[in-house]
């Protein structure tokens, strides 16, 4: 679950890491009198994506009037597809140096590694495309957890002052402390500003909570779900697994496996899945309807591509879901549907009296769905 910037911010002040003065607003009246507190200011708009800045979300405002005058602008858009409710309205710092430092949680190592870099202020992906020698990385032996050898080697890598090395300390010792206290899978500070008196500042904060830890943070629980879609929401109200992707293939099937390996051979075939819904073993006819009509009135997806491979899951109680799905909210666009296993050819006769084609093979069903979805 990602955190709103000043989510993260609240929970690093906590931890004793120093943030700017700011306040969250919700309308222009409320950034002119944050504005008239602090004098000169920046105005962000709090969503969950990347590339704000590029995308006129971070303003700066040097004055009250022109603060009302932002907010009004960003409150009323919305950044990468997310509409702005909130503005983070902080005091501008003057700074010398943007820093980068993140600590996330390197599943191949199975331990958390820091990410070092003295060029703050650059998403990470493009810094890692561009400059990849710029990163350096300090695995943690979760066994041991935090050590000082981690904020020595912060200062050399960021070039730090030696007389900033209790200030980084307390900074990466706070980190690691928020990861493990929070089950976070990302403590992020891009960037982590050098102040113009010396001060080690963190401008930016990112923090992502792990979804299966949340039952330990009841203060968190109410927030989960909020950056869902409309489609994520809904499926999981029906107890689907559901992901939504940025193709034009939505794909039904059955079992984390036999979904991954739909989806692998979409990608193979020259396609990409808008989405995929796992319906899990022992699907009935009704939950089998209530997918079907949840993808086929997904507005990208152009064809739904079903995938069985009928075990505890009966063929005939999917093809009748299928059926009653098209009888309640019309053939919307193509279905292609692939179908093994039990009760197979009972399923298959009901589809084909629908004149729904029905494929043994999952790379002939995979083909025509993928040349669909180009036309």
């Amino acid at each position: 679950m990602k955190l709103y910037e000043y989510e993260s911010k609240e929970i690093a002040s906590r931890y004793g890491i120093l943030v700017p003065r700011g306040r969250v607003v919700v309308s222009p009246s409320e950034a002119y009198s944050v504005a008239r507190e602090l004098g000169v200011v920046v105005l962000k708009a709090q969503v969950l994506v990347g590339g704000r800045g590029l995308a006129g979300g971070v303003r700066i405002a040097e004055s009250p009037e022109e603060a009302y005058n932002i907010a009004e602008k960003l409150l009323s858009t919305s950044i990468r597809g997310e509409r702005v409710e909130k503005l983070l309205v902080e005091e501008k710092v003057c700074i010398s140096r943007e820093l980068y430092l993140s600590l996330i949680v390197d599943r191949a190592a199975r331990r958390p590694v820091y990410l070092i870099s003295e060029m703050g202020g650059v998403e990470i992906e493009e810094l890692a495309k561009k400059y990849p020698e710029k990163i350096h990385r300090v695995y943690v032996d979760p066994g041991i957890g935090y050590t000082d050898y981690i904020a020595r080697v912060s200062l050399q890598v960021l070039k730090l002052p030696w007389t900033l090395l209790q200030d980084i300390a307390n900074t990466t010792r706070a980190m690691y402390k928020i990861m493990v206290d929070y089950d976070a899978e990302l403590v992020e500070f891009n960037p982590l500003a050098l102040t113009c008196d010396n001060r080690l500042i963190a401008l930016d904060a990112k923090i992502i909570i792990d979804d299966n830890s949340l039952y330990k943070h009841p203060e968190l629980q109410r927030l989960y779900g909020r950056d869902l879609s409309e489609y994520e929401k809904r499926a999981r109200e029906l107890g689907f697994s559901y992901v939504e992707l940025d193709g034009d293939i939505g794909v039904i099937s059955n079992g984390a496996g036999l979904t991954m390996a739909t989806m692998d051979s979409i990608l193979y075939y020259g396609g990409k899945p808008a989405n995929f819904l796992d319906i899990g073993g022992g699907a009935h006819r009704e939950s089998v309807r209530e997918a079907v009509k949840l993808m086929l009135t997904h507005p990208r997806s152009r064809v739904l591509l079903i995938n069985i491979f009928g075990g505890i899951t009966r063929c005939d109680e999917v093809a009748i879901g299928i059926i009653e799905a098209i009888r309640e909210i019309g053939l919307i666009k193509p279905i292609i549907v692939r179908m093994l296993g039990t009760n197979e050819e009972e399923g298959r006769r009901i589809l084909r009296e629908q004149g729904i084609e029905v494929y043994s093979e999952m790379d002939d069903a995979v083909k025509v769905a993928v040349e669909l979805s180009k036309r």
